[in-house]
């Protein structure tokens, strides 16, 4: 079957330097990866090429069995579920919470005058209780809490019904009630074979999800080992990969990291 991501030897440069280092990476179609990496490591880089929404410089990235390059990618993109702090920072905080989901459909992040039908609004409910948040409907976005805000972002990358759904941190600024409200419900997400691909950035161990199935670490741009979860989270990975002496631990399907004594 196709892959949902295929990338080979895909490097980015910006003003002589490699932001993407001949990066090759295949993703299949029931994938739960998670990109781990160092500030700088080539993450959100790697997520704006998987989104369609840069390209490499050199190298080729198929995207949902579609080449970058060849495709038009304002088709493309609605086929693609993105939660990242930059497509937040674009929603108007007085923004009903339903019509934050609801407008995903039409790939714009404030309501104005177009239309919708009744499985639309049906769409964007069932979204918003499957992440707990379907009582907020009626407030505005700016009111809600930081961990309130990441539910109903990743409600609305789901809402065109994606075939791969991107997250940039989900958990970046969440406290500890939040950020485990936000593990568990995608946990949930990564354990219903009916959910598209995903791929989860984040910088902690401790934010990745049970049912996630492969794991990535970036280094300086380059892959530094990918593969299986339970063989790319482990002590001499994660400790070469970010470059301090780490130890890591399990515990009913969730990982810990800390210095090494």
């Amino acid at each position: 079957m196709t892959a949902a991501l295929d990338l080979h030897d895909v490097t980015v440069r910006r003003g002589g330097t490699a932001i993407l280092d001949n990066v090759s990476w295949t993703v299949g179609d029931q994938d739960r990866w998670v990109v781990l990496g160092a500030n700088g490591a080539g993450k959100t880089s790697l997520l704006q090429i998987a989104s369609a929404r840069l390209h490499p410089t050199t190298g080729t990235a198929d995207i949902l069995g579609e080449r970058l390059g060849r495709v038009d990618v304002f088709e493309l993109r609605p086929r693609i579920g993105l939660a990242s702090a930059a497509l937040a920072e674009r929603i108007p905080p007085r923004e009903l919470v339903r019509d934050v989901v609801l407008t995903a459909a039409y790939g714009v992040t404030g309501r104005w005058r177009e239309t919708y039908e009744s499985h639309d609004t049906d769409r964007a409910h069932d979204l918003l209780r499957l992440f707990a948040v379907d009582r907020l409907a009626d407030r505005t976005y700016g009111t809600l809490s930081e961990g309130e805000r990441k539910r109903v972002q990743i409600a609305r990358a789901l809402m065109t019904d994606p075939e791969l759904l991107l997250l940039d941190e989900p958990a970046a600024g969440l406290d500890l009630g939040g950020r485990e409200e936000l593990v568990a419900a995608l946990a949930e997400l990564a354990g219903d074979r009916r959910s598209p691909v995903l791929v989860l950035v984040t910088h902690h161990v401790e934010e990745i999800p049970p049912n996630f199935t492969h794991g990535m670490i970036l280094r300086a741009g380059g892959v530094h080992v990918a593969g299986a979860l339970a063989d790319v989270v482990t002590d001499e990975h994660l400790s070469s990969g970010f470059g301090v002496p780490l130890t890591v631990s399990q515990t009913d399907g969730r990982y810990a990291a800390r210095g090494a004594r």
